[in-house]
């Protein structure tokens, strides 16, 4: 998943976007941009960043850029930001979530006769362009901004660069957050709130789903109001979302803590030595669970963060593997001889897990107990490029579910069920686990503290 960073100041925007991009990082993806406009003018540099955070491959390029209003973005796998020329003038434009019917929508555009597209590698249309195109047949930004969220299955959040301003449009049903900053003589539109504290900015609102403003340094006007459905991602909270960052006025590490405290309410009393999270998505998680459980905290691995980016982002499992096993240092003190119990935000493939746990058998653990901080991972998203495989297989939770046997996925996804019980148990032998515990879906919506109805939870009970 993606992220973007907009502000529109009085004076120089360029330090203020530099940062505030640079604060989604962590969100790991692929390709990195920034744009500004100067008098009319627009300057952009876009760099991979597979390998490297976004602030080492952006320093050299910092002089390039001035003005008092620019955009810059994390992107999934697109360049970004586009800069765009049409008659509603020149603008710059990223974007962020995923769409499902880009295929069918650039067919339908393409039927124009007057309009082509530029291939990505892969042969893949790049979704921003698509957005910007479909932003182009209506006559102003805020009607183009409408037809994208109408058309458009799946989700997108956007940012325009224009003359007139910044619009930051949320997704229909905001699945995921843009939330509005200010400070003196400045406004601001990020997707992760922990980009304004050290920026001196205070958040002001959050956008609602469906809603766009236009933002100008002296503030936000709204062009569009919110629609009354929201369906945010639970998953923000479990995992994506930066533990200093708050969506709907909620923030990510203490939820993470009530997640794990709930955890440990629902375990049986049973002989532990130590708690501990795999890092660093499961160390709050894990923290909650020690200290509702009255149970000391240690921390078996360290996690070792300068040069390795995050596991998922290879596409090749075995290098996947690879960096998932770099990464993360043993100390044997903590793990020779423990009865072990490891908190982790969720169990995806769990390619890597299984390896993570040998390792620790290895290394002379008595037991080693899994608690993972959501349900099973049975559906792959539909919604934001989270969990995509080759194939839904690819998830822990649906093969399973498929192996105990059954085609009806939502007979696995009720906790209390005896389907639900044998596909834990077949991911547990499956990682060599001395026992495996997940959270329920109820437990998860209660630490969120968001009603049942205003959470995407489609990739647990395939509810959309």
């Amino acid at each position: 998943m993606g992220g973007f960073f907009g502000v529109a100041r009085k004076d120089d925007c360029v330090a203020d976007l530099f940062y505030g991009t640079d604060y989604h990082s962590h969100l790991g993806t692929k390709r990195g941009g920034m744009a500004s406009l100067d008098g009319g003018e627009f300057a952009r540099v876009i760099h991979d960043i597979t390998n490297a955070q976004f602030r080492s491959k952006f320093d050299d390029d910092i002089d390039q850029f001035s003005g008092s209003s620019g955009i810059g973005v994390i992107s999934d796998h697109e360049d970004q930001p586009l800069i765009i020329g049409s008659h509603l003038g020149t603008y710059a434009i990223v974007t962020v979530g995923r769409i499902a019917n880009a295929a069918d929508l650039a067919r339908t555009a393409s039927c124009e006769r007057r309009i082509h597209f530029s291939e990505m590698s892969g042969g893949e249309i790049n979704p921003t362009e698509l957005v910007a195109t479909l932003i182009n047949l209506e006559d102003s930004f805020t009607d183009g901004l409408r037809r994208v969220q109408q058309e458009i299955v799946g989700s997108c959040s956007i940012l325009l660069l224009t003359s007139e301003g910044i619009y930051a449009a949320r997704d229909k049903y905001g699945r995921t957050p843009i939330v509005l900053g200010r400070k003196d003589g400045a406004h601001a539109a990020t997707l992760e709130t922990c980009a304004f504290p050290n920026l001196g900015y205070e958040i002001d609102r959050d956008l609602g789903p469906g809603e766009i403003v236009r933002i100008r340094p002296d503030g936000a006007e709204q062009m569009a109001p919110p629609g009354e459905e929201m369906r945010i991602c639970a998953f923000l909270w479990v995992y994506y979302g930066f533990p200093a960052s708050h969506y709907e006025g909620i923030n990510v590490e203490v939820v993470r803590n009530r997640c794990g405290a709930m955890l440990a309410q629902r375990d049986e009393t049973q002989p532990i030595d130590l708690v501990a999270g795999i890092p660093d998505s499961g160390t709050a998680h894990a923290v909650g669970y020690a200290d509702a459980a009255g149970l000391p905290y240690r921390r078996p691995f360290i996690k070792y963060t300068p040069t390795w980016p995050r596991s998922f982002m290879p596409q090749n499992q075995t290098l996947r593997n690879l960096v998932a096993r770099m990464k993360l240092i043993p100390i044997p003190e903590l793990i020779a001889d423990q009865r072990l119990l490891f908190v982790e935000d969720s169990i995806v493939r769990g390619t890597q897990l299984r390896e993570t746990i040998r390792r620790l058998f290895e290394r002379g653990a008595k037991e080693v107990h899994m608690r993972p901080a959501c349900p099973p991972l049975v559906h792959g998203c539909k919604f934001l490029n989270f969990s995509q495989s080759r194939s839904e297989m690819d998830l822990a939770g649906q093969r399973a579910a498929r192996t105990v046997g059954g085609d009806d996925l939502s007979e696995f996804t009720d906790p209390d069920s005896d389907k639900h019980c044998a596909m834990v148990e077949n991911i547990r032998k499956q990682l060599g686990l001395t026992s495996l515990k997940y959270q329920r879906l109820d437990d998860l919506v209660a630490a969120i503290g968001l009603p049942r109805e205003k959470l995407c939870t489609y990739c647990w009970d395939g509810c959309e």
